[in-house]
């Protein structure tokens, strides 16, 4: 086994906001290497936060970010638990790099099940007709294939967060949301969003 010195389990809990002990466990389990270690805690996180999801989420914070001079405007909701998580330094960080993300990339809905059905539809229609060339025993898969992948687009939980773009593992608003979760303890989950622009 590798030696698992204290600076890769700070370095790791610091990637993904898990416990000391966690990190050093999976680093353990890894062998050493840090991507296996990494994946093992999101996984986990993901687990975690999946049991918390269904507990009641009525406390949290209304923030806003302000972008290119005073622009664009993001209003955002996220809710936690309680109130205690409500004021932590590292919650009020997450709504608030969720907020600059929602100025810079304009999402529509918070997730693809919020996408309403006429838009839907309009979406299955064009990809229809875009499929005609496709033989017909593939089409309806191909169909759906490309709509699922537009309806992310619209959908702040499956974008790429912003400030990841270029890294090699990016992480979408909802790896975000979960990593938040298990370093916190609690559900969270944004709730609503608005998008102001000048002019617009």
């Amino acid at each position: 086994m590798s030696e698992i010195s204290a600076k890769m389990v700070a370095d790791l809990r610091k990637a993904t906001g898990a416990g000391l002990m966690d990190c050093k466990r999976a680093l353990q389990d890894a062998d050493g290497y840090v991507d296996e270690a990494t994946k093992a805690l999101r996984a986990k996180g993901l687990a975690d936060a999946g049991k918390r999801a269904g507990r009641d989420a009525n406390e949290g914070i209304v923030d806003s970010y302000i972008h290119m001079g005073g622009r664009v405007g993001v209003l955002i909701e996220v809710n936690c638990e309680t109130d205690f998580v409500a004021r932590n330094d590292d919650f009020k960080e997450f709504v608030h790099d969720v907020a600059l993300h929602i100025a810079a990339m304009k999402p529509q809905y918070v997730s693809a099940d919020d996408v309403p059905e006429e838009i839907r539809a309009a979406e299955r229609d064009v990809f229809t007709a875009q499929s005609q060339d496709i033989p017909e025993v593939a089409r309806e898969k191909a169909i759906e294939g490309r709509l699922a992948k537009r309806l992310k687009e619209f959908a702040l939980l499956d974008q790429e967060f912003v400030k990841d773009v270029g890294e090699k593992s990016p992480r979408t608003i909802e790896d975000l949301r979960v990593e938040a979760a298990a370093k916190l303890g609690e559900n969270v989950a944004i709730r609503r969003f608005s998008v102001f622009e000048l002019g617009g």
